[in-house]
């Protein structure tokens, strides 16, 4: 059961990346990026997997070997908890990006590479959003 859970999360959250990759300015996107709905959804996911694992709460957060040893030593849904952590706020941060760049007014063009690399790489993609900001000065530039 646990599985098809995750595999929907997993399979699912690529839709709505598609969305706001090539469909950035449907009226449907838009309602997606206004408010993090998708997140809230894929919380759900996480809330039971997490409900479901054991000694996720009794984990050492402290230290590097602590961490390593935690996921050495995960459940299958310890780390499905994990992932869709990943998997929403990755999107959360991929929605307020595109909603900051349409307000700014940058080229969906130059959207993507930073909206591809956060949905495979998180914080990369917000640095090379922030690189795109700073090259078209747009960085400081005031929002709506």
């Amino acid at each position: 059961m646990y599985e098809t859970i995750f595999n929907l999360f997993n399979s699912g959250i690529l839709l709505f990346w598609m969305l706001i990759l090539v469909f950035p300015k449907k009226s449907f996107t838009q309602r997606i990026i206004a408010f993090p709905w998708v997140p809230l959804s894929i919380a759900i996911g996480y809330v039971y997997f997490l409900s479901t694992t054991t000694g996720t709460f009794s984990a050492d957060f402290s230290s590097l070997s602590s961490l390593t040893e935690m996921f050495q030593n995960a459940e299958p849904r310890g780390v499905a908890a994990g992932w869709l952590h990943y998997l929403a706020f990755d999107f959360w941060v991929g929605c307020w990006m595109l909603k900051n760049s349409q307000e700014k007014e940058v080229n969906h063009l130059w959207m993507i590479l930073p909206l591809l690399c956060t949905f495979m790489l998180g914080p990369v993609g917000v640095l090379i959003y922030t690189l795109v900001l700073l090259t078209h000065k747009k960085l400081f530039a005031k929002t709506t």
